[in-house]
């Protein structure tokens, strides 16, 4: 018991010192060619924590220039993921992890404790709010609860006139009506999903085929490095896709450690995620990642990172998974914790922002010097990516290192404005054109 007292209070020592402004990683951790650091495994982690303090009255965050930032919503409670829908109405989830039994062990304790202080660790709310219209402020016209009861909702997607929600265990679809403020009608399961009790990276986010024909589901790692054992690792780390004709499931890409971000690119049909790497290996290693996720495809997770980089901590290893592992297309730094993504496609934003992807990064916990807090635009040429990464929104921390807000999800609206889910601030803010 006093060493599980003394980690805690060791890291909280740590967490509530962390005083500095945001960074991004240095130039060669980013892009297609990133040069990687060597590994440095601590026995105690680093830990520094943007401790979560909120909005001021009157402050929002920085948009770059040429651009404005407004609120659309604010006062929600841990708004996390975004859906537009083809009236111009848009759906947020209000959302957190589910409820687990207390932690044992020195890590789980450890996590819990770094999951409260950077504000993650609060009931989840179980429900989807609409937001419809823009009054003269700014702000949406209405708000009203559009489902709830859900558990853990994350990924929604719209095919048709059914409107599709991933649980934490199970993904579910609803009878959608244009035009209507609320959904009454019971869940139908279209399938379960991997969850509990670990249950380690709960978000199930969606994308949608072209086509419309399937739903691609991404399903996180329930550990870090597979700790907990392989065993509660089955059907995990990986992208699956799901015929709604058939309702047939089947892996399209494993070892993807947790690929929050997911989105299909509109001009080409491909299939891209944001990847968020390992931790414990130091302040530059290995870098979060964007990828052309390809069918059959391995990408790593456990046993290596960025293609075939091994992480020596991973006992058993699989050297024959590691020879077929894939390497990424981009590097997005180190720890910046990329959760949202969407292609540009109708963006009006300006030429800048016009090919390419917009990536929300949450935020680093595991690295000295604090990284992502921001939004941020990775420009594309023939349809890959390009150059480095250029920021959009940032100002989410205050001069005391401390986050006003923590950008999430991300899309683009009807108008061509660009929406930010934005869970510590309980806000959804959007960025236009001057």
């Amino acid at each position: 018991m006093r060493a599980r007292t003394c980690l805690a209070a060791a890291l909280a020592s740590l967490a509530l010192a962390g005083c500095g402004r945001s960074s991004q990683p240095a130039g060669a951790a980013v892009g297609p060619t990133p040069a990687l650091a060597a590994p440095h495994h601590r026995l105690i982690p680093t830990v520094k924590i943007a401790r979560p303090v909120g909005w001021p009255a009157g402050r929002t965050p920085l948009a770059a220039p040429g651009l404005r930032v407004e609120a659309l919503a604010r006062g929600l409670v841990h708004p996390r993921s975004l859906l537009v829908l083809p009236d111009g109405d848009v759906l947020v989830a209000e959302t957190n992890g589910p409820a687990h039994p207390p932690p044992t062990g020195l890590r789980a304790i450890a996590e819990k404790l770094v999951m409260g202080m950077v504000g993650a660790d609060v009931p989840s709310p179980n429900r989807i709010i609409l937001l419809r219209g823009r009054g003269p402020d700014g702000t949406a016209q209405s708000r009203s609860v559009f489902l709830q009861g859900l558990n853990s909702p994350f990924g929604m997607a719209l095919v048709g006139d059914q409107l599709y929600v991933a649980d934490t265990d199970a993904l579910l679809r609803f009878p959608y009506v244009t035009g209507e403020t609320r959904i009454t009608a019971p869940a139908v399961k279209v399938a379960d999903l991997p969850a509990g009790p670990i249950d380690h990276h709960w978000t199930k986010t969606i994308a949608v085929a072209r086509g419309g024909g399937a739903l691609f589901v991404s399903i996180g790692s329930n550990s870090n490095i597979g700790e907990n054992g392989m065993a509660a690792e089955k059907g995990r780390a990986r992208v699956v896709e799901i015929d709604l004709a058939g309702g047939r499931i089947q892996p399209f890409a494993t070892g993807l450690r947790n690929a929050v971000g997911l989105a299909v690119d509109p001009a080409t049909g491909a299939l891209w995620a944001a990847v968020n790497e390992r931790d414990e290996l130091g302040d530059h290693l290995p870098p979060d990642y964007l990828t052309d996720v390809r069918r059959g495809a391995f990408y790593g997770w456990p046993y290596s990172y960025w293609g075939r980089h091994v992480d020596p901590r991973v006992k058993p290893q699989r050297p024959d998974l590691v020879a077929a592992a894939v390497t990424p297309d981009y590097a997005l730094g180190a720890h910046v914790a990329p959760l949202g993504l969407a292609f540009a496609h109708g963006a009006a934003l300006g030429a800048r922002f016009g090919d390419g992807a917009f990536v929300g990064e949450h935020g680093s916990w595991n690295r000295s010097v604090l990284s992502g807090y921001e939004v941020v635009f990775v420009a594309f040429a023939n349809g890959r990516p390009a150059g480095k990464p250029q920021a959009v929104l940032g100002g989410f921390l205050n001069r005391k290192g401390e986050a006003m807000g923590r950008p999430v999800g991300v899309a683009v609206d009807a108008s061509g404005a660009l929406l930010v889910a934005d869970d510590v601030g309980g806000a959804v803010w959007r960025v236009s054109a001057r």
